[in-house]
């Protein structure tokens, strides 16, 4: 079996079977590491006294993460949608889904599909420049760091510079396609993860922003 054939068959369903196992894995695990508690509401004598919810007003916009930094609400938020939706909707994608299971996705066209992919190398720039430059951040900021951003843009720089057709495209096709698998099988084991288990915990777990239900709390191990 030559090289794109394996990288392209077998260590797909590799990195697939590793993505899906590990969410799961990581899934059990919050709900090991958390518990369900009763929700406690207050009489209704209390009930009564409580004022009704605000409507969101200007301040409240202000003091939120868009008001105090709006430029990296603005980028972390392109970043991330895109991260997301562009690998689903890429029509390159979308021929090879339609091969292996006869239907496909709506697909970007070509022109936008560049500029999105653009839109999420820069923002890689832009996190990347952030911690080289921002004092603050730059003292949090390890090797780790460099290289969970490096797995993240690497499938979209390939994936731009096979679709342009730069250098050799069988081997950054090849290159492409192993960058994405590499991703797929980081994200349940690194910080990617929160992308994905992010709503599991703002749905289940209370007085997170909770979206949902809100019952589950930490499990903490007291000491006897």
């Amino acid at each position: 079996m030559d090289i794109y054939g394996l990288v392209s068959g077998p260590l797909v369903w590799v990195a697939l079977v590793v993505f899906g196992l590990g969410l799961i894995y990581q899934a059990r695990q919050f709900l090991a590491d958390t518990r369900i508690q009763e929700v406690v509401r207050p009489p209704a004598s209390v009930l009564g006294k409580v004022e009704s919810p605000k409507t969101l007003s200007l301040a409240d916009i202000s003091n939120s993460f868009f008001g105090v930094h709006p430029v990296m609400a603005v980028v972390t938020t392109i970043f991330h949608v895109f991260l997301i939706m562009l690998p689903i909707f890429l029509l390159g994608h979308n021929v090879l889904l339609e091969e292996s299971t006869g239907f496909s996705l709506f697909v970007f066209p070509e022109i936008v599909a560049d500029i999105l992919t653009l839109l999420v190398i820069l923002g890689g720039v832009f996190f990347f420049l952030r911690r080289v430059l921002v004092r603050r951040v730059r003292a949090i900021t390890s090797l780790y760091d460099y290289i969970i951003l490096a797995i993240v843009v690497a499938p979209f720089v390939t994936g731009y510079m096979a679709t342009q057709q730069w250098l050799d495209y069988d081997t950054i096709l090849i290159l492409h396609i192993l960058a994405g698998e590499l991703m797929l099988m980081a994200i349940p084991f690194t910080k990617l993860k929160h992308g994905l288990l992010l709503f599991l915990y703002r749905y289940l777990m209370n007085y997170e922003h909770c979206l949902g239900s809100g019952t589950r709390v930490w499990s903490y191990n007291q000491a006897k």
